[in-house]
Formats: structure tokens, C-alpha cells, sequence
């Protein structure tokens, strides 16, 4: 169940919902579970909900012209102009606290080839709960 739960919980924080995974995964690895599926659980759960918001972002043109869409045609093209800058690798930093969710939806806007944005969003994500363990551990030990 704690593995579930995790999963979700990691799922929750990439998406727009207010989540914070981290903390249950550091109280979890405190428990003597086993690190490994705890990674993959918060790595998985995580990185399959930047794909939610790579599938919004994906959306985005459908929508932007009505009255009620939250972002201007101002800022979305500012938005496509500096992931252009940065291209498809500023994916990696999709785990970031403050402006990760977004890079991840304007990946999908961006329509980054599904394979590339799992993999970038991935191996980001997968460092950032690897050094959540590393540092619980050193905490701790």
C-alpha cells in the first residue's frame, strides 16, 4: 500500500494538484523499505503525471482563443519562444519546484516527440527522487 500511495502522491505533485511528494518518500525510505521500488514508484508515478500535463499542453491550441483559456496568446508565444531557446533537453528539468509543471506542458504544446519527452522528463525526475534518497539516508545514518 505504501508504494501505492507514494505512486499517487507522486503522480498528484506533477500534475497542477498540490502535492509533495518528497516528504513521503523520505518518511517511507526512514521506514527501512526497500529504496529501489521506492525510487521506481515516485519516478514512475512522477513522470507519468508530466505526461497528463504534456497530453493538456498538447491541447492547448484547441483552446486558446476562447474567453476563458488562463493564458494570453502574449504569453504562450513567449513561452514557445524561450523552449525553442532551450529546446527539448529543458525537459530534464521538469522536476523543478517552480516552473517544471509548465516545461512539461509546453513540451506538449511544443509536440515533443512522446519518447524523447518520457525519456527527459524521466531521467529528471529519476535524479531528483535519487538524491531525495541519498540525502534521507545521509540524514539518517
Amino acid at each position: 500500500m505504501a508504494y501505492l500511495t507514494l505512486f499517487l502522491t507522486s503522480f498528484a505533485a506533477a500534475t497542477l494538484l498540490p502535492a509533495y511528494s518528497e516528504i513521503l518518500l523520505g518518511t517511507l525510505a526512514n521506514q527501512g523499505l526497500p529504496l529501489f521500488w521506492l525510487w521506481l514508484a515516485a519516478t514512475l508515478g512522477n513522470t507519468l503525471g508530466s505526461v497528463v500535463n504534456g497530453v493538456i499542453g498538447r491541447q492547448v491550441d484547441r483552446f486558446k482563443d476562447k474567453r476563458w483559456f488562463p493564458i494570453s496568446e502574449m504569453q504562450l508565444h513567449k513561452a514557445r519562444n524561450r523552449f525553442n531557446r532551450y529546446g527539448q533537453w529543458s525537459l530534464l528539468l521538469g522536476w523543478l519546484p517552480l516552473g517544471g509543471d509548465a516545461l512539461t506542458l509546453i513540451g506538449g504544446v511544443m509536440r515533443v516527440p512522446w519518447l524523447n519527452f518520457i525519456v527527459l522528463v524521466g531521467i529528471g525526475k529519476g535524479l531528483r527522487y535519487a538524491l531525495v534518497i541519498w540525502a534521507v539516508e545521509k540524514a539518517f545514518s
